[in-house]
């Protein structure tokens, strides 16, 4: 099979720092072929190298052949001309890559007026047919709407419909289903892999997503530090492993066959650092047994009513309504929600976005008001206080935001971030609040140095132990953890995960934790709560409702999962 694309010996540099050092792969007509590696390995810049799209002060060198052309000799017509007719690209975060102020139908007709030259009309008639083809429902209205209309898995479908709006011979995919719902990721890579095969296009997968990899993908590179360290045919990749690197990866990631649970294992990490030769470097900490309870005395909170102890939190019958416009009727978000939390337990909460998963996350901390039902917290109704009353209650109550840069505020240090929450608190003095910052840092693992420093100055996985720092300096008995790893690469999920399991066993914590991704609740969670349209539908343990689950929408979301296993891999 002859080769559409030839990379070699690829160098991205920005200034002194080399995003990309050396990089050589090929990729056939038809094949796709798969780029995984952590955040900062050069995954993107990669693709912005093929697309010519690398900023300034950026420089790119080494040899881009594309269908036998020198794609770095090209003129910017010429590359014009290329880009997106010949190569095209679906970026990682569709709402900022879609215009906010034209309808999608324009964005896409702009597309098909520029390289296709069609008439206006011909060109709307086609982005219909485009829509269509990506499965949005009613293509026919739909396309007169605005990107902030649309789902987050419908902006990606309209991302890739302009993607292809030109028949590309080569796609570059670069994180296209990263924080998507399992069943919404699934028909993403299903619409990628039937247009990859209708349209005889080659595919690019940009992902740290091993599961996708394992179903969708026919070679696989692994990139560490700018630099290729592996690459081989899925089925040996996944089996027969050659880099310490790669194998930590996969021993990394989650797979919800693997019935791995934090009261017996502690997972796999990736520390990374500078060698002698100030290289990066990295150590792989393998998976271990747990000799020590991962928790205190954790008593279910079904068991500890038994008993005769009140729940530590208790929702009845609880019912959140987001008002319509006047005339219509208020729209029900939470419906008839009872489930409780007990001291030292971990209940899951999973279910596809728009199922009330956070809305009801919002409910128990009084962000949003409840309809009806009731809210215990340690046996008192939350539902009827005022803001005067709740006051000194909101601190047992903290929450870890999914995206932990938006969450932090990007002109204060994180000395001010976690002094702010406790001077709002009333909690101690000057002193006594260092005191107490400085002790919170050290538990998250952070350096005291990073006192002084601003959010922007931190990896992803250190912004996120700002964010839980933050949450536990209140020294809350529940954490309410929305989405915290999901966009979070494998390795730093792992150190995360660990992170929760020993916060939790050190201070008592209990933890109510949403997610759509199934393998990690199935790891964290004690109980776990399947959520649709506003309703739990299937509650157990975390060994019965993976193993044998009864409500047909537990299992659709099981079926989902990409690479669910990776024995399609092995077995290849």
């Amino acid at each position: 099979m002859a080769n559409l694309l030839e990379v070699r010996d690829l160098r991205v540099s920005f200034g002194a720092h080399e995003a990309v050092r050396g990089l050589s792969f090929d990729i056939a007509q038809g094949e796709t072929l798969a780029l995984v590696g952590e955040s900062g390995c050069g995954k993107s810049a990669t693709a912005l190298s093929l697309m010519r799209l690398v900023p300034e002060p950026g420089r790119v060198s080494g040899s881009l052949r594309f269908d036998g052309r020198e794609l770095l000799e090209l003129s910017p017509r010429e590359v014009r001309e290329i880009r997106g007719q010949h190569i095209s690209m679906i970026f990682q975060e569709p709402m900022t890559s879609l215009n906010p102020v034209l309808s999608i139908g324009a964005q896409i007709v702009e597309t098909l007026r520029q390289h296709e030259g069609l008439s206006k009309a011909a060109a709307f008639k086609r982005a219909v047919e485009l829509l269509e083809l990506v499965q949005i429902p009613e293509p026919q209205r739909r396309v007169h709407d605005y990107p902030h209309e649309l789902s987050g898995g419908q902006r990606q479908r309209v991302m890739i419909a302009m993607a292809v709006a030109c028949r590309p011979r080569l796609l570059i995919a670069d994180e296209p289903t990263t924080a998507l719902d399992v069943t919404i990721q699934a028909r993403i890579l299903e619409l990628l892999d039937g247009l990859r095969r209708e349209l005889s296009m080659s595919l690019l997968l940009i992902t740290h997503d091993l599961g996708v990899v394992a179903q969708h993908a026919d070679r696989v590179a692994v990139m560490l530090a700018g630099e290729k360290i592996e690459e081989a045919p899925v089925a040996r990749l996944f089996t027969q492993p050659q880099h310490p690197y790669t194998r930590g990866l996969l021993g990394a990631s989650l797979n919800l066959a693997d019935d791995l649970h934090y009261r017996g294992w502690k997972l796999p990490e990736i520390r990374h650092g500078l060698g002698a030769d100030g290289r990066p470097s990295f150590t792989v900490l393998p998976r271990s047994a747990r000799t020590e309870p991962a928790v205190a005395a954790t008593v279910p909170a079904a068991q500890s009513a038994a008993h005769g102890d009140a729940p530590l939190l208790e929702l009845r019958d609880l019912r959140v309504e987001y008002p319509q416009r006047r005339g219509h009727a208020a729209l029900p978000a939470v419906e008839r929600v009872s489930l409780s939390i007990a001291r030292g337990e971990t209940v899951g909460l999973v279910g596809e976005s728009g199922c009330g998963k956070s809305t009801l996350s919002k409910a128990i901390l009084r962000l949003v008001p409840a309809a009806a039902g009731e809210i215990r917290l340690r046996g008192t109704d939350l539902v009827p206080l005022g803001e005067r009353e709740l006051r000194p209650l909101r601190r047992h109550v903290q929450m870890v935001f999914q995206d932990p840069y938006a969450s932090l505020n990007p002109r204060r240090t994180v000395a001010e971030i976690l002094d702010t929450v406790l001077v709002v608190n009333r909690i101690g003095n000057a002193q006594q609040r260092r005191a107490r910052i400085a002790a919170m840092l050290d538990r998250v693992g952070l350096p005291n140095s990073a006192l002084g420093r601003y959010p922007h100055e931190f990896s992803g996985g250190q912004r996120q132990r700002i964010g839980i720092a933050r949450a536990l300096v209140l020294e809350p008995a529940l954490l309410i953890c929305d989405e915290p790893v999901s966009a979070l690469d494998v390795s730093i999920q792992a150190q995360i995960l660990n992170l929760l399991v020993d916060l939790k066993r050190d201070l008592g914590l209990a933890y109510l934790f949403i997610s759509h991704d199934l393998s990690v609740v199935r790891y964290i969670a004690d109980r776990v709560h399947v959520m649709q349209a506003g309703r739990i539908v299937e509650s157990g343990d975390h060994h019965e409702i993976w193993r044998a689950p009864r409500h047909p929408y537990t299992r659709t979301l099981l079926d989902a999962i990409p690479g669910r296993t990776f024995d399609d891999a092995r077995a290849a």
